[in-house]
């Protein structure tokens, strides 16, 4: 059976504030919790104003006081922005608060744009180009201290943490497969190269200490109502961030409108097309047979949900739904 989690990203709404997206994402984990969803993770971006999970490490600590049993992890914590000990360090502070619960998925994008990642590290010297030797450096610290090491991560040093290769790119598919860890794509924005990434992370997969044989999961947009036509009304406010993103206006999520097509040239049509193109849209009739061709189509091990709607309770009703699609999920 494909298992579920669910991605989220703190979404600010208009009228709303980063408050409340938080108390509504540690409500989020509470709703998935009950449901049975697998993990809860959260996404590390800057200078955005709809997404208030900026400071990750900490967020995920709030929605932990508010959670018994789900895994909780980053979706992930962006490498490059972070010297691998300050991560170590943060991480073994979660998995101290809540052993056995914590994933640690970690991706060499910045997260943001070039001006905000400069101030992020007041340099850029290194950054992505040094992805591989952070991610080793970032694992070395998880493992039990060795006597007369000099640098320990503390907490962290021995502590139960499931880590993770993102990636939107073949890039992340070949170094998860060299260091034998668990691979999650983002075709939930990024869906042109999941099938090759796929391909290269099963195929050049090396077991290791951590994973015997490959494990993927792939992220994917979920809007679930109780109409066909309700879901796609939901769905105009994740369109409409996407376009403002693309066009340099990133902005907080807005709420839905009723004449989508109207206020889409042919550009930016066909931009949202692209990355929504795996999509799952629709009544809990159409949401169930999508997700099972998705999962059948790709073998993927575990689907991590998202869904960017501007109305919690509507939010919550559509991961009610895909819960209840797990008996069709069946391998």
């Amino acid at each position: 059976m494909t298992t579920l989690s669910v991605l989220d990203l703190s979404p600010i709404v208009e009228g709303g504030d980063a408050r409340q997206a938080l108390h509504n994402s540690r409500d989020l984990a509470r709703h998935a919790e009950r449901l049975g969803y697998y993990r809860f993770w959260m996404a590390e971006h800057h200078n955005m104003p709809g997404i208030a999970s900026a400071a990750t490490a900490v967020a995920l600590a709030f929605v932990g006081g508010g959670t018994s049993t789900i895994r909780l992890g980053s979706g992930g914590i962006m490498l490059p922005n972070h010297s691998p000990l300050i991560i170590a360090e943060q991480f073994g502070t979660l998995a101290s608060l809540y052993p056995g619960r914590i994933d640690l998925g970690v991706g060499r994008a910045p997260g943001t744009d070039q001006l905000t990642a400069r101030a992020l590290r007041r340099h850029l010297s290194g950054g992505v180009d040094n992805f591989p030797q952070d991610v080793v450096e970032l694992l070395h610290y998880f493992e039990p201290a060795k006597p007369g090491q000099a640098v320990r991560a503390i907490p962290g040093a021995g502590l139960d943490i499931e880590p993770w290769i993102l990636g939107s790119s073949t890039y992340g598919a070949q170094l998860a497969a060299m260091l034998g860890l668990p691979y999650a794509f983002a075709s939930h924005f990024a869906p042109a190269e999941m099938k090759q990434a796929l391909a290269i992370y099963r195929q050049q997969f090396q077991p290791s200490d951590r994973l015997a044989k490959p494990y993927v999961m792939l992220g994917l947009n979920v809007v679930a109502a109780e109409t066909e036509r309700e879901a796609k009304w939901l769905q105009t406010s994740l369109q409409q961030a996407f376009i403002a993103l693309r066009f340099g206006n990133p902005g907080p999520l807005p709420p839905p409108v009723d004449d989508i097509e109207s206020r889409l040239d042919p550009m930016a049509r066909s931009m949202i097309n692209q990355m929504l193109s795996t999509a799952v849209v629709g009544s809990p009739q159409t949401v169930r047979a999508d997700l099972e061709a998705f999962a059948t189509r790709t073998g993927a091990d575990e689907l991590i949900i998202t869904g960017s709607i501007y109305d919690h309770a509507a939010r919550i009703r559509s991961f009610e739904i895909v819960a209840e699609t797990r008996t069709a999920l069946a391998a």
